[in-house]
């Protein structure tokens, strides 16, 4: 299969493409300096030249506190330009794929989001990822939308990375108790997206990491086992004010029949520090 990855510099988007490579798949990656999402004519130019048989979308607005300060900015990356995705694709013969997030939902419910739950996104970033769901399945009817949540992994700043960082520069850090979901970890779920792409299960996918934890609970097992000796302070939502509104649940199952798992979020941490490990002896 010919796999067109948009975002595919970005955390998510460069394990998509290697785990795609991986199982056999004719790959083309652009970032944003190669391919701008928000020029439609350009994607149109590009994937009428390259003839994907599916797009993978993992370009996003991921700043979620700077998207409260840029609402425009963080909606015509995350939703305008999602729908250009999808129409160009479209008009090309090409499936898409569109990444979504756990933010679509208000956090208020009290067991574990599926796919036909109600959305209510709280923040600008969340209604930004709405609108690009809906943008790319208007656009295109081959279309797939995928919710993760919690991501980290290699290639971009993240939870774990900065936990690692406060923790060696002072011994101590202070981490919300009252926000739970499921980390995931990028490779596991590219491997998904991949897996995914190769069926016609077109619509909403939740596709998260197995388990729950608190982001607290996650910086304790970050800490536990990178062997660091930190001394990890609880505090709720509302003691570290933050600009953007997060849901304090947003653990996705899925109801699909068929529904690919992804291993549960400590099988992932576990996983991820030793990728970083062997990366950072690698550059040494």
């Amino acid at each position: 299969m010919r796999l067109l990855v948009l975002g595919a510099r970005g955390m998510l988007g460069s394990d998509v493409k290697v785990a795609a490579e991986g199982l056999g798949h004719e790959v083309t990656g652009y970032g944003h300096a190669e391919l701008d999402i928000t020029d439609i004519e350009a994607m149109r130019r590009r994937f009428l030249r390259d003839k994907p048989d599916a797009i993978i979308n993992c370009a996003a607005w991921t700043d979620v506190d700077g998207a409260e300060d840029d609402v425009d900015g963080a909606l015509l990356v995350n939703g305008t330009a999602a729908g250009y995705a999808a129409t160009a694709a479209a008009e090309a013969g090409a499936r898409i794929l569109y990444v979504s997030s756990d933010y679509v939902f208000d956090g208020l419910k009290k067991s574990p989001y599926v796919e036909s739950d109600p959305v209510g996104p709280v923040s600008s970033y969340g209604s930004s990822k709405l609108a690009g769901e809906q943008a790319t399945m208007l656009a295109n009817r081959r279309s797939w939308v995928v919710r993760s949540s919690w991501l980290f992994g290699l290639n971009g700043g993240n939870f774990v990375d900065t936990m690692l960082r406060l923790g060696a520069d002072h011994g101590e850090v202070l981490v919300v108790r009252d926000q739970i979901g499921s980390p995931t970890w990028t490779w596991h779920l590219a491997h998904g997206l991949v897996r995914l792409v190769d069926t016609d299960a077109f619509g909403i996918h939740h596709m998260a990491a197995g388990g729950t934890c608190s982001w607290y609970d996650f910086a304790v097992e970050i800490f536990k086992l990178s062997g660091m000796d930190v001394k990890t302070l609880s505090a709720t939502t509302d003691m570290l004010a933050r600009k953007a509104t997060r849901p304090p649940y947003s653990v996705m199952v899925s109801e699909n029949e068929n529904a690919i798992q992804l291993p549960v979020w400590q099988d992932g941490l576990n996983g991820y520090l030793e990728q970083r490990k062997s990366a950072e002896e690698a550059g040494s």
